[in-house]
């Protein structure tokens, strides 16, 4: 009796679904209610690492429709040196070629757009930056950008999101979308910006800040939506910010290679990264979302319409000549400015305002291209034949130029139709 009488009494057990609440918690390391911590903030921050596990696959329920591959491990992965030949002219980025912007410094101006063929996403973490360099050194590749990105989680939904140089990315998107600076200038002061169908099934508010859940678990203020061009990403965050959520570097390539059959750079780009990487050729329908504008391409279309008789295909020959799609605007050794090279006083006579904005900008490829088929169309180029021959040869008076155009415009014709 004495042994029995010194025995602890027993604990009682929990008796309220609070009690049992606060026990498990204890059990697990977290503190009860009342603590003095919002409730669930613990939970959210012991699921961190696992958002970063979550990274793992790009999917189709994504919100814009994409579907990609492996992203990253649940540890982000130290990044690859650089190499030396990659480097940019200022000094390399961390992790490899990827360029970062002085957050201090202004959106560089929007000065081409660069539509993406090929999209290489790495299947076990970042592209090496050897590899990089030789998807940038194939035969007629001429951009190559590499991104952070992965998966986290907004809304308590999961979201692929890219982590991004905004002076750099901005000409990779669509350009109803590059054309923001004050989208991109946002992106730079540490905002978030979203695919327009995440903004409206997150029911997402401009100017609102929303916890975005990675590695960390940042607030950050939506900063607006556009197209961003590629199935499957529905987010934009600054670099800086992508770095702390653990997003991973240059687990992502862009490869533009303008002329060349998408099909051949995709085989390329997956002979260097091997079969654990995805290589996708985004000019497929399966990643081309309805009513998304693709670039130049659709924007050479919807030029050639306002001209019955004109072929899209001349439009895109001449952009290719004077500019290679809005890389070289200019201006040139006789003054021409823009995508289409137009001379100052030629835009005021054709001058278009394709956009609506409410000036015709000579830069802007939206008035730029439509200007340009405004101009043939006024020399006779929807009659066809000689008349064509005469409208190109007015464009640019020699006749090396006009056969040029016309062997280009054949090239395209066979390409996509």
């Amino acid at each position: 009796m004495a042994a029995e009488a010194s025995r602890p009494a027993p604990r009682r057990p929990p008796t309220t679904p609070k009690e049992k609440k606060q026990r498990r918690l204890r059990k697990r390391g977290g503190r009860p209610q009342g603590g003095g911590r919002p409730q669930g903030a613990g939970a959210a921050q012991r699921a961190l690492p696992l958002a970063v596990v979550g990274i793992a696959v790009l999917t189709a329920a994504s919100m814009s429709g994409g579907v990609y591959a492996a992203l990253s491990a649940q540890e982000r992965p130290a990044a690859p040196a650089a190499d030396p030949g990659a480097a940019p002219p200022t000094g390399p980025a961390p992790g490899g070629p990827v360029t970062i912007t002085d957050p201090g410094r202004q959106i560089a101006p929007l000065r081409r757009v660069v539509p993406p063929d090929v999209l290489a996403v790495g299947g076990s973490g970042a592209l090496p930056a050897a590899k990089i360099e030789r998807i940038r050194r194939l035969k007629r590749v001429r951009d190559v950008i590499a991104v952070a990105g992965g998966a986290v989680q907004l809304q308590g939904r999961q979201v692929n999101a890219l982590a991004v140089d905004p002076s750099a990315f901005r000409s990779w998107t669509p350009p109803g979308t590059a054309k923001k600076t004050e989208l991109w200038a946002g992106l730079a002061g540490d905002r978030f910006v979203v695919s327009p169908a995440a903004a409206e099934q997150l029911q997402l508010a401009q100017g609102t800040r929303y916890p975005i859940v990675g590695r960390t678990m940042p607030q950050l203020t939506m900063g607006g939506s556009g197209d961003l061009g590629l199935p499957g990403i529905d987010l934009l965050v600054g670099a800086k910010a992508g770095g702390e959520m653990g997003l991973v570097p240059n687990v992502a390539v862009l490869v533009n290679a303008p002329g060349v059959s998408p099909g051949k750079v995709v085989a390329a780009v997956t002979k260097i990264l091997g079969p654990g990487a995805n290589v996708v050729n985004l000019h497929e329908g399966k990643y081309q979302a309805p009513g998304r504008s693709g670039g130049y391409l659709d924007l050479y279309k919807q030029a050639a319409t306002t001209c019955p008789g004109l072929s899209w295909t001349v439009l895109a020959a001449i952009g290719q000549v004077e500019s290679d799609h809005g890389r070289n605007t200019g201006p040139s050794s006789a003054g021409a400015l823009g995508p289409m090279q137009f001379m100052p006083a030629t835009w005021k006579a054709y001058g278009v305002d394709g956009d609506r904005d409410g000036k015709a900008d000579i830069m802007n490829p939206y008035d730029a291209i439509p200007g340009a088929a405004r101009y043939l169309c006024a020399n006779g180029a929807g009659r066809g034949g000689k008349q064509l021959y005469r409208a190109v040869w007015h464009y640019n008076h020699a006749d090396w130029y006009v056969q040029k155009v016309l062997n280009l415009a054949r090239a395209y014709e066979a390409r996509y139709n």
